[in-house]
């Protein structure tokens, strides 16, 4: 069994509204093979509590303006570390990107097929690392005084 035209058709706005609010390395896979509750996962994350909630709120507020669906589910909104959007034919995680490396899901579902995206969530893939990298490199300057 493969995910519906319905199911990638709601990935593909929820994707694009992440990328919208600039999540960082959105991907999506079809793990209609493997559970019976849903047919796609998609995965974004940001660097802080305030951003994720921002993408949130975007992709809820997208799917039902332009799609007509709201979500079944909202869970994690508390926290804002790790929400989740329970749409039956997809759930969506927006994670906190220190939950997106220490849970990895994309481990998990790797064995799973990515679905296509907008080409403006593919061009998040690498986000997290660069911003990362960027704190990295702005806290040692503040460190070592340079600031």
């Amino acid at each position: 069994m493969t995910a519906t035209d319905r199911s990638i058709e709601l990935i593909s706005a929820a994707a694009q509204a992440a990328a919208d609010k600039l999540a960082h390395d959105i991907i999506a896979y079809d793990v209609s093979d493997v559970l019976s509750i849903t047919d796609a996962f998609l995965l974004a994350s940001a660097p802080n509590d305030r951003q994720v909630k921002s993408i949130v709120d975007e992709i809820e507020e997208h799917l039902s303006k332009e799609l007509g669906v709201k979500p079944v589910r909202r869970e994690g909104d508390r926290e804002a570390r790790w929400v989740l959007l329970d749409y039956v034919d997809i759930v969506v995680h927006v994670q906190h990107s220190e939950e997106r490396v220490f849970y990895a899901l994309e481990r998990l579902w790797k064995d799973c097929p990515e679905l296509e995206l907008p080409d403006d969530a593919k061009a998040t893939r690498g986000k997290a690392a660069e911003h990362a990298k960027l704190r990295v490199e702005e806290d040692t300057a503040d460190f070592g005084g340079l600031r």
